[in-house]
């Protein structure tokens, strides 16, 4: 990952960020994900075309932060369930205009995902 692509600056070229306690950097993680398994209507597909990430993004994250966590285990603590439960409850097929929004999104991304 190409981690100058996803830094926001400051002047002085240091990244105010980096300067947060991982404590309160955690803190922050864990409501962001208590938010998205609250906000199932917020559909990944729909995530991906605003933002280019989404849950199964996160859960890319976190292993390769270093968690001892194999693809179904790291979709599960983000999901709060097994990926296969949370897509059968909640995932809809995508629609072309999704697709598409997805698709110009990530290539916004640029080496940043």
């Amino acid at each position: 990952m190409n981690m100058n692509a996803i830094h926001s600056a400051s002047a002085d070229g240091s990244d105010p960020l980096d300067q947060l306690d991982d404590a309160h950097a955690a803190a922050a993680f864990r409501r962001l994900v208590r938010h998205l398994r609250h906000r199932h209507d917020a559909a990944n597909i729909d995530l991906m075309g605003l933002s280019g990430f989404c849950r199964n993004c996160l859960a890319d994250w976190i292993m390769e932060a270093g968690a001892p966590l194999d693809k179904a285990g790291a979709r599960e603590v983000i999901h709060g369930m097994s990926a296969d439960e949370w897509k059968s409850r909640y995932q809809t097929e995508a629609t072309p205009e999704q697709m598409a929004r997805m698709k110009e999104s990530l290539a916004k991304n640029a080496g940043a995902h």
